[in-house]
């Protein structure tokens, strides 16, 4: 049967004439609340799924809600009950239903003739308790693993806490660097020849995405002012202010304004002071060196005024060998971590499709 004849499809509405903070029903869009109504325009048990933006997570919502124009409202008839049909709809790809070219849509009347198997509704209740039963022996093993990656996070935050902490004396960092901001982009007054180069969007924490490199003209006369060269320090200057990693490729490239480009002026080990910029990122104390009320920011004066651990080189050596030796042990279990959370995932749409065969 088409869906048409077996729900209604509720459009939704903008919620400027009844949002309040004080309201008592949740305003839904295709990701999910964005803020409370006074009135509603779904009863519960409703399942929501994205007319455009997120069109492929389905949310299923126990009480009266106010949908806004970006989410229908599935509202089931008698013929079919209201799980059912969400995990019928978390089991559908909705994308192939998108003809947009640019932000992902639905129509409704292409919803109105998705095709659903409807047995009965006592075969429908078997069917919901056996996936309600399957779906919670999943649930209670990926909050193990989430427990699990929390738990490697705080030892993270414990391996460089006891690393640092073996070191006593600190200096501010513009004692033992030398740091420039990158190129501004300008293309109507850039000149030169077109070269690769580093946006604050390709710095990772530890890494670079480079699968998306683009070009901006520089000058040769600028090649050194703005290259970047092996065993650089590239610290985000906005963005996620303070993020960084060591460039460690033979070859050079350049930058951007949005970036430092930090050399060291003494023997040091770029990457120790990697994860340290990492550890003090994470425990909050680098926030008082961002500037800006919105949008923080890390300036150069600011980049060299914060504290940094100081010791010798020999030593230096020794502790980033501790942290990656400890870290990595880490990553080798995250890794498996993700992999079976990607597991359940699958898991989880295997029983569905199993489900809505008849094979459950």
């Amino acid at each position: 049967m088409k869906w048409k004849e077996l729900l209604e499809i509720r459009s939704g509405k903008n919620q400027k004439s009844v949002i309040d903070p004080n309201g008592q029903y949740p305003i839904y869009g295709s990701g999910g609340i964005i803020g409370y109504a006074t009135e509603y325009l779904c009863p519960p048990k409703t399942t929501i799924v994205g007319r455009k933006g997120t069109i492929n997570s389905p949310i299923f919502v126990n009480e009266s809600f106010w949908n806004v124009d970006t989410a229908f409202g599935l509202i089931p008839s008698s013929k079919l009950l209201p799980k059912y049909l969400y995990y019928f709809c978390c089991h559908f790809n909705f994308t192939a239903l998108d003809k947009s070219t640019t932000i992902p849509s639905l129509a409704k009347r292409d919803l109105e003739n998705i095709e659903m198997n409807v047995p009965s509704l006592d075969e429908q209740s078997r069917i919901v308790s056996r996936i309600d039963e399957l779906f919670s022996e999943i649930d209670k093993a990926v909050d193990t693993l989430k427990a699990t990656k929390e738990q490697l996070a705080v030892y993270r935050q414990s391996v460089l806490k006891d690393a640092f902490a073996c070191i006593t004396e600190y200096v501010p960092f513009g004692k033992i660097i030398s740091s420039r901001l990158g190129k501004m982009l300008d293309k109507q007054k850039n000149v030169g020849v077109p070269c690769k180069y580093l946006r604050n969007i390709n710095v990772r924490w530890f890494s670079f995405d480079l699968s998306d490199l683009q070009d901006m003209k520089i000058e040769e006369s600028e090649f050194e002012k703005y290259t970047i060269c092996k065993n650089d320090l590239v610290i985000c200057e906005g963005g996620e202010p303070g993020r960084c990693a060591v460039w460690e490729k033979d070859e050079t490239i350049f930058y951007q304004k949005a970036l430092h480009r930090v050399r060291f002026t003494v023997k040091a080990e770029p990457r120790l002071y990697m994860y340290y910029l990492w550890y003090i990122a994470q425990n909050g104390l680098l926030n008082k060196f961002y500037t800006g009320t919105g949008i923080k920011h890390l300036t150069g004066q600011s980049l060299e005024k914060i504290p940094v651990p100081i010791t010798d080189i020999g030593e230096q050596k020794r502790l980033l060998e501790l942290i990656e030796m400890r870290l990595s042990v880490c990553d080798s279990i995250e890794k498996t971590v993700d992999a079976a959370l990607a597991q359940a995932d699958a898991m989880q749409q295997s029983i569905l499709k199993q489900a809505f065969e008849g094979k459950i």
